[in-house]
């Protein structure tokens, strides 16, 4: 794949933008990027291995830190740690359900928008964010994908006065990637 490519863009009523990106999260030139992680912040396979190899083991260092002085990262919760060699200046290691665990939508919902308030925390503009949990913790996509959406939606309503200006839903994944687009044009076309 030759570099990331925006497949749609939503521009809200206030000017903050949702993108639906085609490519590599890694990639991103933004201030943070979502990581998919686990409670312990063990950044082994999936979207959180390949942010390790292409940013350093210094994010695993201080992830390893982080659950030392916090202890493990709650599912529905996240943390933030430096970007390493990122494009990205910090990770925010947010941790969503396993398929199966129960409360699943409620729990995916709970990790987007405890990364978001962690972005806003640290007056941060710009955030590229994968599908949480639809990878190797089984959430079914399409379901996956209207609550990622929703919690974003809902956050960018609910906090008129963040500095966060643009959320990028990155996937190297097409699939998942179309599954963005159509959902961010139904919200978009609906007025919502």
């Amino acid at each position: 794949m030759l570099g990331n490519r925006e497949m749609y863009v939503w521009t809200r009523p206030d000017g903050r933008r949702i993108v639906v990106v085609h490519g590599d999260l890694t990639a991103e030139r933004v201030d943070a990027v979502v990581n998919a992680a686990n409670e312990h912040l063990v950044h082994g396979g999936g979207v959180a291995g390949a942010i390790v190899r292409k940013g350093g083991q210094e994010i695993q260092e201080a992830s390893r830190r982080w659950v030392q002085e916090h202890g493990p990262v709650p599912t529905g919760g996240a943390a933030i740690t430096p970007g390493g060699r990122l494009p990205a200046r910090y990770v925010i290691h947010a941790v969503g359900p396993r398929w199966g665990m129960g409360d699943e939508k409620r729990l995916l919902y709970r990790a987007v928008q405890s990364a978001l308030r962690l972005a806003h925390e640290h007056h941060l503009t710009s955030v590229a964010l994968p599908a949480i949990s639809t990878g190797i913790f089984g959430f079914p996509k399409p379901l996956g994908v209207k609550v990622i959406l929703d919690a974003v939606v809902d956050f960018l309503d609910a906090h008129p006065e963040t500095t966060l200006r643009e959320v990028r839903l990155c996937n190297i994944d097409r699939y998942t990637c179309d599954l963005f687009v159509q959902a961010l044009q139904e919200r978009a076309g609906s007025g919502e």
